[in-house]
């Protein structure tokens, strides 16, 4: 399970830096690692910091179960 999530980092990853950096360049892995950190770090802090009304919002309830009648 782990696994997939670190393979879909080091994918997202992938992409952005082969915008910027050469494949068969020596520093490519290093530079992966370092945005797919980025990546995982901006994935917890979304987690963390997600407002609580956006669920609601996001799961149909909204304003409905204040409504009352």
């Amino acid at each position: 399970m782990i696994s997939w999530l670190v393979r879909a980092a080091l994918i997202v990853a992938g992409a952005i830096v082969g915008v910027f950096v050469a494949k068969d360049a020596p520093i490519f892995d290093v530079v992966q690692m370092i945005v797919a950190l980025f990546v995982i770090a901006l994935t917890v802090f979304v987690l963390a910091f997600w407002p609580a009304r956006w669920t609601h919002l996001l799961d149909g309830t909204g304003d409905k179960s204040q409504a009352g009648g």
